[in-house]
């Protein structure tokens, strides 16, 4: 199948580049970029020279539609509301990954991402893509809405306890972190070499876009009201992303109880590994790979658990799983072109 990819000079279209080459059944077809259209896509890249050397396209819904079968979009957020409507009418499959489709609700989305929303029939057509959770419900849309990064670490780290009783709703807190490819290729101040070098500092404090997204993928699982903390942290490292997650039980539970909740929920997702007890992840022991790690220890004096859940931002956060994604919707095993061994060290 070829596969499109609009918004083709960002970090998540060059890891999507990267991950659908080596897939047996996707080849790269077009790429698009208004702002670069004319231009040699490894001119931008260098690192594509002699493997692909093809020209950046401007966006026309029939064009692209006639010469593709599926279509990867890896746009800001506020533009592929516009562009979609104009593929599906074309008869052809997408998978966004951009926060234009994940919100249900469009008062949320233009109150927490600051641009005008999609149609709402459109909405209603997407699937949120999170392949561990909505797997099934993915193989046959025609639309996903991919997962934010944060929101992905945190769900995946959360969901096994959050859909027991053994929690208070009302405890969780999520200290999360991410590297700097998090905030795009544009350049910016926060993404400066100067303001984020030697330094960690915390951002959009009660005010982060992924806040609504993780709030209603919870409720959704456990038909319940939850409201979450949720800070975030800029790091001075390229890939990867660590939410340290903290939620008050509700009665004594040893680690051990948790883990093999956990190792059941997830036993049949090749991409998510519980760790051994006594360990935690890191981020490097991701890096570049499609896996989400996830450690857990309960302190018995505050009977208190904290989950720690790891994921490469570009990869499990954006591309990955949106590569996971059409593995799914196309009835092929989900971990084709993704058996990556996370890069070390």
């Amino acid at each position: 199948m070829k596969a499109a990819i609009i918004g083709g000079t960002g970090y998540g279209s060059i890891e999507l580049t990267r991950l659908i080459q080596k897939h047996p059944f996707l080849e790269i077809g077009s790429v698009v970029s208004n702002s670069q259209a004319g231009s040699n896509f490894s001119d931008i890249y260098p690192h594509l020279s002699n493997i692909i050397d093809k020209p950046l396209e401007k966006f026309d819904a029939n064009s692209l539609c006639e010469q593709n079968d599926i279509v990867f979009l890896a746009t800001p957020s506020g533009v592929s509301s516009n562009l979609v409507p104009q593929l599906l009418d074309n008869g052809i499959k997408c998978i966004d990954l951009s926060g234009d489709f994940r919100l249900r609700s469009a008062e949320e989305y233009e109150l927490w991402y600051k641009h005008s929303p999609a149609e709402q029939k459109f909405i209603k057509k997407a699937t949120y893509g999170l392949s561990e959770i909505y797997g099934e419900k993915i193989k046959t849309s025609n639309l996903i809405a991919n997962p934010g990064c944060y929101p992905t670490a945190a769900t995946l780290g959360l969901l096994p306890i959050a859909k027991t009783d053994y929690i208070d709703q009302k405890s969780i807190i999520i200290d999360a972190k991410s590297g700097v490819t998090g905030a795009g290729r544009s350049l910016s101040i926060t993404s400066h070499y100067a303001e984020i070098n030697e330094n960690l500092k915390a951002y959009k404090l009660g005010a982060h876009q992924h806040i609504p997204e993780i709030e209603q993928v919870l409720q959704d699982e456990i038909d319940s009201p939850i409201t979450i903390t949720f800070t975030t942290h800029l790091v001075p490292m390229l890939r990867g992303i660590m939410c340290t997650i903290y939620v008050n039980l509700k009665e004594n539970i040893a680690t051990n109880e948790i883990h093999q909740l956990y190792n059941e929920f997830y036993k049949n997702h090749p991409f998510v590994r519980v760790r051994l007890l006594g360990t935690v992840p890191e981020t490097k022991e991701v890096l570049g790979s499609n896996y989400c790690d996830i450690g857990l220890h309960v302190d018995p004096r505050t009977n208190r658990l904290t989950i720690i859940s790891v994921i490469d931002n570009l990869v499990k956060g954006a591309a990955g799983q949106a590569i996971q994604n059409v593995n799914l919707m196309n009835g092929w095993d989900e971990q084709t072109g993704l058996a990556d061994l996370p890069l070390y060290p």
